[in-house]
């Protein structure tokens, strides 16, 4: 569940710097398209805090974000819905902001019996102590935190898995910053020819 990245939300954002977020909910969004994961974007009152933001919207450009009026996203029974309609036991989730709109769902994910993993750094807050504090919070109710990057890596967890190593590379190129780096100039040296 990718839960209010949208323009109001984002001039809120005193934790992080929001270009970070934006690179890393983006990255986190192409790891679950690639490898499968059903996704939920979700905005609240789209029309008054701004539409979702464009780059992750690209991600899945053919599905319209879930906009709600209800500020825990849990309450809303839409999103509940689409939770037990995937049929799957463990939700992750990303969103703006972390002491709010990604505690609240999480909070209530664990208290419905789900195992919940909460993405750290594609999430923010109003401050960095709001954020984290609502991670402390989330931690001690049973949750498990993460980042985008590890969760990309336990999704591949296999250099062998040929079917989705090129995409994951990409995406590590894209959004992994010093590690994308990297793995461009490991390709550009396994590429070059050696001198006889």
């Amino acid at each position: 569940m990718l839960i209010d990245h949208q323009a109001f939300q984002f001039a809120g954002l005193k934790s992080h710097d929001p270009q970070t977020i934006v690179n890393n909910v983006v990255g986190l969004a192409k790891s679950a398209k690639l490898f499968g994961v059903p996704t939920l974007l979700t905005t609240v009152l789209a029309d008054r805090g701004g539409a979702l933001l464009p780059a992750l919207q690209e991600v899945f450009p053919d599905q319209e974000p879930l906009d709600r009026t209800w500020i825990n996203a849990w309450e809303d029974p839409a999103v509940v819905d689409w939770v037990q309609q995937t049929g799957r036991k463990k939700i992750i989730i990303a969103g703006l902001w972390t002491e709010i709109c990604v505690a609240h769902p999480v909070l209530h994910g664990l208290g419905a019996g789900y195992d919940v993993y909460f993405v750290t750094d594609a999430s923010g807050g109003a401050s960095r102590e709001a954020h984290e504090v609502a991670i402390q919070r989330m931690v001690e109710a049973g949750a498990s935190p993460m980042s985008w990057m590890v969760l990309a890596a336990e999704l591949q967890r296999d250099w062998a898995r040929e079917e989705t190593v090129a995409g994951y590379g990409q995406i590590l190129i894209e959004h992994a910053g010093s590690v994308g780096t990297a793995l461009l100039w490991e390709q550009q040296l396994l590429a070059t020819p050696v001198a006889a």
